[in-house]
C-alpha cells in the first residue's frame, strides 16, 4: 500500500512529534509511507480569511505533490476535510478529484481502509478525548450527540485497544474547544471561554490528559491549561496508538 504522510501546519511548525508518531505507526501498521518535501499548506487559513482564489496555488501544489499516490494520510481532521470538501473549488481534474477521494484523517484510515483489529500500545493513565468539530461534523468521525441516530466512533474503539488507557466520560462528549481557527482571532473572548468551558469539564472528571486528532484544537486548550498551571497534559492520538512515553 503506498501512502503519502501530509503533515498540517501546526504539526510541522510547533508539534513535528505528532508528525513523527503518524509515520512511525503507520510503518508499523505495513503501509510503505512516504513524505513528499513538495507539501506545503492545504490552503484552509487563507481561505477561511476570504483568501480562496489566493489559496488556490497551494491547494494546487497540494494536488500535483499527492496526485500519484494510492491514499493521503493526514493526522488532522480539519485539513483533511478541507481538501475533500472545498477543492471543489479546482477545475475537478482527474488528478483533484483523485486526491481529493483518496485523503484521509489518520483514525478514519485506521478503522475504515486498514482495519485494525490490534494495537500494541500501553497508556495506564485517565484521559479524555476531544473530538473536534471537523473531524466529527465534517469528516464524521463520530455521531453527533444533538442527533437521535445511533451512536458510533471510528475513534473510541482504537482506544479501547491501548493497554491500561481509561477514557472518562465527559458531561458534553461533542463540545466545541472554541478554537475555530480564525475565529478564535476574530472572538478571542468568546473562544477563550469555550475553551476553558472545554478544560473545566475534562478536570471535573478526572483527566490526566486531554488527547485529541486536531494539534490545532489541542494547543488551544494546552495554552489554557498552562495559563491556569494545570497539572493535565495534551497528546495527539497518533502519539497514543505510537507506544507514547509519558
Amino acid at each position: 500500500m503506498n501512502v503519502a504522510l501530509f503533515v498540517p501546519c501546526y504539526v510541522d511548525q510547533f508539534y513535528p512529534q505528532v508528525g513523527i508518531a503518524t509515520f512511525e505507526l503507520l510503518t508499523k501498521l505495513g503501509c510503505k509511507v512516504s513524505f513528499p518535501e513538495s507539501q506545503t499548506c492545504c490552503g484552509q487559513p487563507m481561505a477561511n480569511s476570504g483568501c480562496e482564489a489566493d489559496a488556490k496555488v497551494v491547494m494546487k501544489n497540494l494536488v500535483q505533490t499527492f496526485k500519484d499516490y494510492d491514499y493521503v494520510v493526514c493526522p488532522s481532521g480539519s485539513c483533511a476535510l478541507h481538501v475533500r470538501e472545498h477543492y471543489n473549488k479546482l477545475e475537478q481534474t482527474n488528478d483533484v478529484i483523485k486526491v481529493r477521494n483518496s485523503i484521509f484523517e489518520l483514525c478514519e484510515f485506521l478503522s475504515d481502509v486498514l482495519k485494525v483489529k490490534n494495537i500494541d500500545a500501553s497508556f495506564p493513565f485517565k484521559v479524555g478525548f476531544h473530538q473536534s468539530c471537523h473531524g466529527q461534523r465534517g469528516m464524521r468521525l463520530s455521531q453527533c450527540s444533538e442527533l437521535n441516530a445511533p451512536q458510533y466512533s471510528k475513534v473510541l474503539p482504537l482506544l479501547d485497544m491501548v493497554k491500561g488507557l481509561e477514557l472518562i466520560t465527559l458531561d458534553r462528549i461533542d463540545e466545541c474547544c472554541g478554537f475555530g481557527g480564525t475565529f478564535c482571532v476574530s472572538e478571542e473572548a468568546v473562544s477563550s471561554k469555550m475553551g476553558k468551558d472545554r478544560v473545566a469539564d475534562h478536570k471535573k472528571n478526572g483527566a490526566e490528559y486531554i488527547i485529541g486528532g486536531d494539534m490545532s484544537c489541542l494547543m488551544h486548550i494546552e495554552g489554557i491549561l498552562n495559563r491556569q498551571k494545570s497539572n493535565i497534559k495534551t497528546l495527539h492520538i497518533a502519539e497514543i496508538l505510537n507506544g507514547v512515553k509519558s
